[in-house]
């Protein structure tokens, strides 16, 4: 049997995001997107609200929401602003590996800390020379004693400067390749850390993204997640958690742009009738419309799937790839559709467009969600 109807409590979690967007981030997103500023005001009321790290089980002192859940959750607040929604969820990129894989005591540490104080956290995988080609990162791990000893630099890092601890993957068998690599949970006040100047972006402007160097930064192997070698699997696993939701996010950014789209249709009028009775512009809005739908419908499946105790590695795919593409292209007929006012900035479509971008590359670019879909079509052969 299929059914998409929401549940009660999933119908309230989506209302409660919904109305925290409304309230506490539409009305400050232009500010936060003109200075820059980290929203760590509205970020500490979002925890406050439980709007973040509710993926964390209740035996750490979470909600222990579903992934689908979350996504419902992720659309609404990236509705309102996808820089301050980032901002806000990057915990959840961070924490998804230890709930992978991480021991009791670890999982008590990390993620039960994050429950008891609005906390912030960063994953951290993407070096100058390494995003798209994880296999390539050169930051080493060497064990000595009872410790490892971390080198090298990350960059585009979420949080970055703002985080109580990171999760950061390191090569310990450089002979190896990715089989060599090993993941760790960082103290993110550990001596050696050199957090950079935060990175001027495009969209997003608001999400503290910078580089970090370790400088021979000791981390005790008791912070060692899994075990040596199963790092590259562990921080791969984790996408399977985290980019349904990402993904959520797309699809409420394309969902803010088009009905924009539509309120400025409506009233703005060209040869004495509103331009959504000329046909070039219903047909733009019709095709946001049944796209946002379709990339809804992916997410939802993709997280299903995962709640289910299935294997979604291609679904999450399907959905972060199709969302991300969705959401660039939505954006930019939202522009094209308020015509010269698309392209100032007291309109929102204009910094919804340039939002929209990040999604075709951050947490796997498009072309590396086609590479994925194509081995699991043609490899892993399963439907």
């Amino acid at each position: 049997m299929i059914d998409f109807s929401l549940s009660d409590e999933q119908k309230e979690y989506q209302k409660l995001a919904r109305d925290f967007a409304a309230k506490e981030i539409i009305p400050k997103a232009a500010h936060h997107d003109e200075t820059a500023e980290y929203p760590r005001e509205i970020i500490n009321k979002a925890w406050d609200a439980g709007l973040i790290n509710n993926h964390i089980p209740e035996e750490y002192g979470g909600l222990g929401l579903s992934v689908l859940d979350g996504s419902i959750v992720s659309e609404e607040l990236a509705y309102g602003c996808s820089g301050i929604s980032t901002a806000m969820e990057a915990n959840m990129l961070a924490e998804c590996p230890v709930l992978v894989a991480a021991n009791e005591e670890q999982k008590k540490n990390f993620l039960g800390r994050m429950t008891e104080a609005p906390l912030l956290a960063a994953y951290c995988v993407t070096e100058p020379d390494a995003g798209s080609d994880v296999a390539g990162i050169r930051t080493s791990a060497k064990k000595v004693g009872d410790e490892y000893i971390l080198n090298g630099a990350k960059m585009w890092i979420t949080n970055a400067s703002v985080a109580n601890w990171y999760f950061v993957l390191a090569s310990t068998d450089p002979t190896a390749g990715f089989r060599g690599m090993t993941a760790f949970l960082v103290e993110a006040d550990s001596e050696g850390i050199v957090v950079g100047k935060k990175e001027m972006n495009m969209g997003q402007r608001c999400s503290d993204t910078r580089g970090i160097t370790f400088e021979n930064v000791k981390v005790p192997a008791k912070n060692l997640l899994g075990s040596e070698g199963q790092g590259f699997k562990i921080a791969m696993s984790a996408f399977d958690l985290s980019r349904p939701m990402v993904a959520a996010g797309a699809v409420g950014v394309a969902r803010r742009a088009m009905e924009e789209s539509i309120q400025y249709a409506s009233q703005r009028k060209t040869f004495g009738v509103p331009i959504a009775s000329h046909q070039a512009v219903s047909f733009m809005i019709a095709d946001m419309a049944k796209d946002i739908e379709a990339a809804r419908l992916l997410v939802w499946k993709s997280a299903w799937m995962i709640d289910q105790g299935e294997r979604n590695t291609k679904f999450a795919a399907f959905a972060k790839c199709f969302a991300a593409d969705t959401v660039m292209r939505v954006a930019t007929d939202a522009v094209q559709v308020h015509g010269g006012n698309g392209y100032s900035k007291e309109y929102p479509v204009e910094k919804l467009m340039r939002d929209a971008k990040i999604f075709q590359i951050y947490e796997g670019t498009s072309q590396i969600q086609r590479l994925i879909i194509a081995k699991e079509i043609f490899e892993r052969k399963r439907s």
